[in-house]
């Protein structure tokens, strides 16, 4: 079972009319996965509440849901929505300042060191050992690390990041998901993906994380 089963019209037709065996499908099916997405607003432990409250809202408002986005979008947008009311209610609102994210993250250092004036590198990048980038990603050891180093992104850069990258959301849906400019998500989401290219090289140069 995959994302495109809970988008096809017998299944929505299905959860519109409250078909507990089915609504239970599709919490099983994105339960983790919101719960991930989540984390990277609030608090880990508020992580849960967050996304046990937005379950809640899906199951009261699923027969409106009028497709305007696809399910998985509405579903996100939800969970986006629990987790600032979380914050509000405990008092504990947090805003992230795009600016620090888009400036102040240790890529443009990184940037510093790695180019000279004219552009070329001034270190060139290391040789793969491997016979591929892909046959590298394989190695359990680069996949701990690489999840470790995802969890430490700035928290839009990593919101964006899994949207696009792990869910494969459009950066459209994105964008209204977490209401960011096109331009911004697109921005932070070079970020994230530079900061684990970074990552990337360290492991094939040194072995470490």
């Amino acid at each position: 079972m995959n994302d495109s089963w809970f988008e096809t019209d017998t299944t929505l037709a299905a959860l519109r009319a409250g078909d507990t065996a089915v609504f239970t499908q599709l919490v099983a099916h994105y339960h983790r996965r919101l719960v991930t997405f989540a984390a990277t607003l609030v608090a880990t432990a508020l992580a849960e509440e967050a996304v046990q409250d937005a379950w809640l809202a899906v199951w009261r408002t699923l027969p409106g849901f009028a497709e305007r986005a696809t399910l998985k979008t509405w579903l996100y947008t939800i969970v986006r929505n629990s987790c600032l009311h979380c914050l509000r209610r405990d008092k504990r609102l947090r805003t992230v300042a795009i600016d620090a994210e888009l400036h102040h993250d240790g890529i443009d250092g990184w940037f510093a060191a790695a180019f000279a004036a004219d552009g070329a590198w001034s270190q060139a990048p290391p040789i793969w050992h491997l016979h591929s980038p892909e046959a590298l990603l394989e190695e359990q050891q680069l996949q701990n690390c690489l999840a470790q180093h995802i969890d430490g992104l700035p928290a839009l850069q990593r919101s964006v990041f899994q949207l696009r990258d792990i869910e494969q959301l459009p950066m459209a849906e994105i964008c209204n998901i977490l209401e960011l400019s096109a331009s911004n998500a697109r921005v932070l989401l070079h970020r994230a993906r530079l900061r684990l290219q970074r990552v990337i090289d360290h492991y094939q140069e040194t072995g470490e994380c």
